[in-house]
């Protein structure tokens, strides 16, 4: 009888691929992995830690950086896992854990107290989050006499936001001004004034912000002995998501392995979107030659997400970026149906096309058996999703939304929407108490007491004109009356120019109380677009309101009433995330890239790797659709018109035949109709709502 082969037990690294395994057993040099998307890399970098402490790394001397807690959490959760399973009875090794796995921010604040006396720190030194942090702006801007200027200053949050671009890019103040926050440059001298000031008050007051975090964490790593002494306390510095750093960060890692041994990196060049959080592709492009000889650039390839043909198309257009790490996705699972699976370049006629094509697509994946949830649209702005949402509400098809507010909760769509409201209906003084509001120096109590005077007139706008101005409402409280008279008198008749006409009232306190009033306008712009499908500004606004029970937080959250629902979302806040069928809207120039993204090369590249994203979220299918036409507003001459969209030139010609390409035409709809007027009433309603409760 032949003998049974020993089957050796299962080792810590037999889960991983040959590429995985070089990373998980890669040396004590300096390594970057390149980790491809859906490639495993969380996986693979827990694998290495735990190979480490198998190997007899000590874990509390191992330094592990991620961007959530929930993250380091993750990591460490999983390192122990894998490592416990390896050492069996020597697990106690793990008694103290990952000590150092955290946030940078996180890891930063314990080093700082810890260092305290050598950084001239009181170490009971209290952190501001990012409201504190605006409130004391604020009240420094208040006490040098910066908000009481005869010209609009930014305000607190604005300021905050120039403060911390400057610390986190590592930039003077003049060229963060210049490249992000253009319309405050001439504010350079004051803003410099009321950031020595800002300083000044944190350090009186024994504060830091979210940014002195990281930047008494850079200044104290500066010291070449100091840096040696922190860095003295870990033999292994890993950091997850490095195209994701900003220079601070990568200043602060550089100084603490500047000859890179024990120094693992991984991110993927690919995925870095968020410029706009200062975070730059530079330190991952860079990162191999900070060291001599240069770091070793391991490549994860193989992808356990989607089919072959979407990471083909993927391929292919992040194939064109001006300079990235080379690397080829690739899957075993093969694409299905008469396409072979490939992703759908899809034209339709406009936004509105659009909206009722991603529905019904939507419907037909239910109906063959996928979830609402196992389904997301994906979309470069957040009011790019307004009219799919306006759809979506019409359909009773429940959905949550990632990457800012619901297009109908927003405050200006809101404020927008009061007017018109107030207009049809004087005595709602829900529509009314918003709308007064809106005027610089009418508060609660002024709009209160407008609301009375209106409530007890028989004419209650004509008793509004009657009423003086407040003293600092200004030109604002005439324009105010003039377009309400203006809206009643014609009740609505003229349609759907009477939404230009509120908005026109509408955008000088648009700009006067928001900071991004542009992006703002375009959602206003976007509300005009929708308005064409309604034959009436009753019917308008009747079916705005009627929303489901999940619209009406300040917040989009997760709905109540429905166990089911589809996934709107910025493909910003859809990093790291993945769904059976994605469908990305506007994939047009002027969407996809945006046309605020497009005005350098480093900006429309990252607007390449926008949609690179995008495209690498989908499992089985993904659709791009290309609306061929959009409504715009011109200048008066011009008058309002479409333009015609191109295809985003992202998806080059030669790309072409890795999509299906298909047109799904407009579906035929009746004229939408007002409803007869109805007879006269035969039954008090009112009298018997109110005898209810009598």
């Amino acid at each position: 009888m032949s003998a049974v082969p020993l089957v050796p037990p299962a080792g810590p690294l037999d889960s991983l691929n040959p590429e995985q395994r070089r990373a998980a057993e890669h040396g004590a040099g300096p390594l970057l992995v390149i980790a491809g998307a859906g490639s495993g890399k969380t996986s693979t970098l827990a694998h290495r830690v735990a190979h480490l402490i198998v190997g007899g790394a000590d874990p509390r001397r191992i330094l592990l950086m991620t961007f959530s807690r929930r993250a380091a959490a993750d990591m460490t959760r999983r390192v122990e896992r894998i490592a416990r399973q390896a050492l069996g009875e020597k697990a106690g090794v793990l008694a103290g854990g990952l000590a150092w796995a955290g946030t940078f921010h996180g890891i930063g604040a314990r080093l700082l107290r810890d260092y305290a006396a050598q950084l001239g720190l009181d170490p009971g030194f209290t952190i501001h989050d990012r409201e504190d942090s605006a409130d004391l702006m604020n009240l420094v801007r208040h006490e040098l006499g910066l908000s009481r200027t005869e010209k609009r200053f930014p305000t607190k949050a604005t300021c905050l936001a120039i403060y911390s671009r400057c610390v986190n890019a590592e930039q003077p103040l003049d060229a963060v001004l210049e490249q992000a926050f253009p319309w405050c440059a001439d504010w350079a001298e004051a803003l410099r004034q009321l950031f020595s000031g800002y300083v000044e008050a944190k350090q009186q007051q024994n504060v830091l912000d979210y940014d002195d975090l990281l930047l008494a964490w850079a200044q104290a790593v500066s010291d070449p002995e100091l840096a040696a002494e922190i860095g003295g306390l870990f033999d292994h510095v890993l950091v997850d998501e490095y195209q994701d750093t900003n220079r601070l960060q990568a200043s602060i890692v550089l100084a603490l392995r500047p000859e890179g041994r024990g120094l693992t990196v991984v991110g993927d060049d690919a995925q870095s979107i968020y410029a706009f959080r200062a975070a730059t592709v530079r330190n991952i492009l860079d990162f191999p030659a900070a060291f001599e000889p240069p770091a070793t650039v391991l490549t994860l390839e193989r992808n356990y997400r989607s089919t072959q043909p979407i990471l083909a198309a993927a391929n292919g257009v992040i194939g064109l970026a001006a300079e990235r790490f080379t690397k080829n996705l690739w899957s075993e699972r093969r694409g299905e149906g008469e396409s072979g699976g490939r992703p759908r370049l899809v034209a339709v006629a406009d936004e509105a096309t659009q909206a009722r094509y991603v529905v019904e697509r939507v419907l037909e994946n239910r109906e063959a058996g996928a979830t609402l949830k196992q389904q997301a649209v994906l979309f470069r702005t957040s009011h790019h999703s307004g009219p799919l949402e306006v759809e979506l509400t019409r359909r009773n098809i429940p959905f949550v939304k990632f990457g800012g507010l619901k297009f109908l909760d927003a405050a200006h769509v809101k404020d927008l929407l009061a007017l018109l409201r107030f207009a049809g209906n004087p005595r709602d003084r829900v529509a009314g108490f918003r709308l007064l509001q809106l005027l610089p120096g009418v508060g609660p109590a002024s709009a209160q007491r407008a609301l009375d005077a209106m409530a007890a007139a028989a004419d209650p706008l004509a008793a509004l004109a009657g009423l003086p101005a407040p003293p600092r409402a200004g030109e604002g409280w005439a324009g105010l009356v003039e377009t309400l008279a203006g809206l009643a008198s014609d009740g609505g008749r003229d349609w759907p120019a009477d939404l230009e006409r509120a908005r026109l009232w509408y955008e000088p306190q648009l700009e006067r109380i928001h900071e991004d009033a542009a992006v703002r306008r375009a959602d206003l712009l976007q509300l005009e677009q929708i308005a064409q499908g309604y034959p009436s500004r009753e019917r308008f606004l009747t079916e705005l309101t009627l929303d489901p029970p999940d619209a009406t937080s300040d917040e989009a959250g997760v709905p109540l009433l429905d166990e089911d629902y589809l996934v709107l979302s910025t493909i910003h806040s859809a990093k790291g995330q993945e769904w059976k069928s994605v469908f990305v809207l506007n994939v047009v120039d002027g969407c996809l890239p945006s046309d605020l993204g497009a005005g350098t090369t480093a900006e429309l590249e990252e607007e390449r790797r926008l949609l690179y994203v995008a495209m690498t979220r989908a499992r089985d299918d993904l659709d791009l659709i290309v609306p061929q036409r959009f409504f715009t507003h011109a200048q008066r001459a011009q008058g309002d018109r479409h333009v015609y969209a191109s295809r985003s030139r992202f998806i080059a010609r030669e790309l072409l035949d890795l999509f299906e390409r298909t047109a799904w035409p407009k579906a035929a709809t009746g004229p939408l109709t007002a409803r007869p007027p109805a007879a006269a009433p035969r039954v008090d309603v009112g009298a018997r709502m109110r005898a209810m409760w009598q």
